[in-house]
């Protein structure tokens, strides 16, 4: 008998069928004697649909009440959840995350989760009941609604698990499991059985969609072992833990990548103390995320600066970076949106040398330039040409034997 959380993401409870599918699955843990809670999402493109309906109201909307809005959604799923478990004759009780209680800071769209109070669901628990809470969302110190952002239902389901200290935490989705990088990239791409917390941290902040990266950092400060799992097909998963000695020797566990990716370089800047604070200072007061950064140092006792931002980002920061350049006397600002980040990510790397000498190889045999290069003790990131993606993606993935049946 084993207390599990598990979290149904929207496509996995997108359609009533869907719904009770996905009741009859929680059921036959039941069955087996395990305690179950759950966190759902909205049904899948109702966020997106009441959003709209907020953007045709208003182009300025509060953001107290896109948080009241916006949280119905999982309120219709955790109901309907329920229903279908009791018409099973499997005892169930939903919750809003206002109820449980989960709260969280007063930063509405992105609150950060504070505390969770378990005492009503340990008490249900002890009942036999499943317990259905809407994920996504919390309740901050004066009784406001708050949501943890886009993917924040990830979170829910691992803060559930840590505050109940519960066996495993499984994040049911569409995908059966966390992949070597993108099959729809390469074919031959191997689920893996396990995967360290650093390792999955790294493929989520490199580009890999398969979880929130809030959610795999909670996960691992509160040692809680994460399951990726297929919510449509039985399988073991993905299991997300600690690094341990009988883990596989693989040198590289993946190969993350990442699109959203634009390059700016300001040209003839003056090689002297502070430039980079003239530079990057006003693109963080603008809550510009800035990724990798090179400078380099010219003959003429100028340097060049470049960096990374989101693709989205790209035109704000190029006009940011115009007045600094004006003021800096440097020659030229550039901007570049046809570039893409790809990144080999693995624990193995900490105990051999020459992956990155191995990596660039691979791409200069097949004619790929690197424009910016970034290391980690687990990580290789290169910044290349966007229309070098998949060829290099598909170069790398075989050159450290991950399409191989080892894999």
């Amino acid at each position: 008998m084993a207390l599990i959380v598990q979290k149904y993401g929207g496509t996995s409870v997108g359609t009533v069928e869907r719904i009770k599918a996905v009741a009859e699955k929680i059921k036959r843990f039941r069955d087996r004697g395990d305690d179950v809670v759950v966190a759902v999402s909205a049904m899948s493109g109702e966020t997106n649909r009441l959003t709209t309906l907020a953007t045709e109201i208003t182009d300025s909307i509060p953001p107290r009440e896109l948080d009241v809005l916006l949280t119905t959604g999982e309120q219709v799923t955790i109901a309907l959840l329920s229903m279908a478990l009791n018409e099973l004759g499997c005892d169930a009780r939903s919750y809003t995350g206002s109820q449980v209680k989960i709260l969280t800071d007063s930063t509405h769209n992105k609150a950060r989760i504070l505390n969770i109070e378990e005492h009503r669901m340990r008490e249900d628990l002890k009942l036999g009941r499943v317990i259905v809470v809407a994920g996504f969302q919390g309740v901050d110190a004066e009784g406001h609604i708050t949501t943890l952002g886009r993917g924040g239902s990830d979170t829910t389901a691992v803060a559930l698990a840590a505050a109940l200290k519960a066996d495993e935490c499984q994040i049911y989705t569409d995908v059966d499991g966390v992949y070597t990088t993108d099959p729809r990239v390469v074919p031959e791409a191997k689920r893996l059985d396990r995967i360290t917390f650093e390792e999955m941290l790294e493929m989520a902040s490199q580009g890999s969609k398969v979880l929130q990266i809030r959610s795999v950092e909670f996960a691992g400060k509160y040692n809680v072992p994460l399951r990726v799992l297929s919510s449509f097909e039985d399988g073991p998963g993905t299991l997300i833990t600690y690094e341990e000695d009988e883990v596989e020797d693989a040198l590289i566990s993946g190969i993350a990548f990442n699109r959203d990716e634009a390059k700016l370089t300001v040209l003839g800047v003056p090689d002297q103390p502070g430039v980079a604070y003239q530079i990057l200072g006003p693109i963080g007061e603008n809550n510009i995320e800035v990724d990798m950064i090179v400078q380099n140092i010219g003959a003429d006792g100028t340097t060049d600066f470049t960096f990374t931002v989101h693709c989205n980002d790209l035109q704000k920061a190029q006009s940011i970076l115009e007045n600094t350049a004006k003021a800096l006397g440097a020659r030229e600002v550039i901007g570049d949106d046809k570039v893409v980040k790809i990144s080999l990510v693995g624990v193995g790397m900490r105990s051999h040398a020459g992956i990155a000498s191995k990596m660039f190889e691979t791409l200069a045999k097949e004619g790929i330039n690197i424009r910016m290069i970034s290391t980690s003790e687990i990580k290789v990131t290169v910044v290349v040409d966007e229309k070098y993606l998949e060829l290099g993606v598909r170069a790398l993935h075989t050159a450290f034997g991950l399409d191989s049946e080892t894999a």
